[in-house]
């Protein structure tokens, strides 16, 4: 069985980096496509770890439809997930999720791969990484933090 491809936005490699878990996201994934705005809004000139590719889009036609609504990162990353299906889009935005999905494309955000790496048991714990994200002005509502703390095992833990 080949791994899944996984093409990503900006977002949720902040996000990684935020926690000093970039490592965590290269084992959830192994391998990540991000489209030049992604990469020129995450790294700017630094260099990109070797697991995260760089791919342009090949038919800029479909970005024009979806620039209006979204960032040029957001809509980069749209248009090649929709080139490299099947694939799964990691993305946060509401709006880009949104659009990814109804084009049939599969999402997850950093949320759901923090859920993964802790049923992979790749962490103790999620909460720590939940709060951290918030302190740092990352978006998470309440409904969805207590979501993740369900699915990983952790609500009854914390509200006994």
């Amino acid at each position: 069985m080949t791994p899944p491809i996984f093409v990503c936005d900006s977002s949720p490699i902040i996000a990684f980096e935020h926690l000093d878990a970039s490592d965590l996201l290269r084992q959830l994934t192994n391998a990540v496509y991000v489209p030049p705005a992604v990469r020129r809004e995450v790294f700017g000139h630094r260099s990109m770890p070797s697991w995260i590719k760089e791919r342009s889009v090949s038919h800029p036609v479909s970005l024009r439809a979806l620039q209006p609504r979204l960032g040029l990162g957001e809509s980069e990353a749209i248009a090649l997930a929709l080139e490299m299906l099947p694939c799964c889009l990691i993305v946060d935005d509401m709006a880009a999720r949104r659009a990814a999905q109804s084009m049939k494309i599969p999402v997850v955000g950093t949320v759901g791969l923090l859920i993964l790496a802790r049923q992979r048991n790749l962490l103790a714990a999620i909460k720590p990484s939940l709060d951290m994200l918030m302190k740092s002005d990352f978006r998470i509502s309440i409904d969805l933090y207590r979501l993740a703390l369900q699915a990983s095992g952790e609500w009854a833990e914390t509200h006994i």
